[in-house]
C-alpha cells in the first residue's frame, strides 16, 4: 500500500434495531487474516435505497487517493445497482481501492495497482450491466401493469398536476362567486380539464 494511505471500513444495517456485530466480526477476522489494521470504521443505520446517509457522506469526505475501503458485502453499499455504479465510479476516479470481503475477486487487499485496476474495471462493467438489466425489468413490469390496468378499464395514467392556484379558484367557483369560464381563464386550462380537476378533487 502507498505510504501515508489509510484503511477505512464501512458498515450498513437497514434499521436501528439491526445489529452491526456480524459485519464487525467479519472485519476483525479480515484484519487478522491479512495482518492489517483498519484505521476507522463508519457505521450507518439506514436504508440502502440511496447514498444520502450521514456516515457514508463523512467517509467520502475523508477518503483520499491511495486509501482502501473495506466492506463485508456489496449490498452493504446499497440496494440500487445504478447508485452503487455511480459511487463506485467516483471512488475509482479518486484512486480509492475497494475491497469486498465476500467477493473473491475483490477480497485481496495486497493486489498490485495494475491487477486492482483491472479487477475494479471488470466489476464496474458488471455493475453497469446489472443496472441496465434492472431498468429493463422495471420498465417491463411497469408496461405489464399498465396493460393489465387498461384491460380492466382502471388505468388513469399519471395523476394530473393541478395548477398552483386551483385550491384558491375552486371554492370561488363552487360557491358561485365566479363562473366556470372565469375559473378556466384564471387557471389557464380548458373547460374539460377544469371539470376533470374538479372531479378528481371531489372524488
Amino acid at each position: 500500500m502507498p505510504e501515508n494511505s489509510l484503511i477505512f471500513a464501512y458498515i450498513r444495517v437497514s434499521t436501528k434495531e439491526q445489529n452491526a456485530e456480524r459485519q464487525l466480526v467479519a472485519l476483525k477476522e479480515y484484519e487478522v487474516a491479512n495482518n492489517i489494521k483498519i484505521d476507522r470504521i463508519f457505521i450507518d443505520k439506514a436504508s440502502g435505497r440511496n447514498f444520502n446517509r450521514p456516515e457514508w457522506i463523512k467517509l467520502k469526505n475523508v477518503l483520499r487517493k491511495g486509501d482502501t475501503l473495506i466492506v463485508k458485502e456489496l449490498d452493504r453499499l446499497g440496494r440500487n445497482t445504478q447508485e452503487i455504479k455511480n459511487e463506485w465510479a467516483e471512488l475509482k476516479a479518486q484512486g480509492v481501492k475497494i475491497v469486498i470481503i465476500n467477493m473473491p475477486l475483490l477480497s485481496k487487499i495486497d493486489s498490485g495497482d495494475a491487477e486492482s485496476n483491472l479487477i475494479q474495471s471488470i466489476v464496474f462493467e458488471l455493475l453497469a450491466y446489472m443496472a441496465e438489466k434492472e431498468n429493463e425489468v422495471r420498465r417491463a413490469r411497469q408496461a405489464e401493469g399498465i396493460a393489465a390496468a387498461k384491460k380492466r378499464g382502471v388505468y388513469q395514467g399519471r395523476p394530473r398536476k393541478k395548477p398552483d392556484n386551483f385550491i384558491d379558484i375552486y371554492p370561488l367557483w363552487k360557491n358561485k362567486k365566479i363562473t366556470a369560464t372565469q375559473a378556466c381563464k384564471a387557471l389557464n386550462v380548458s373547460r374539460p380539464t377544469f371539470y376533470k380537476l374538479v372531479k378528481e378533487l371531489e372524488k
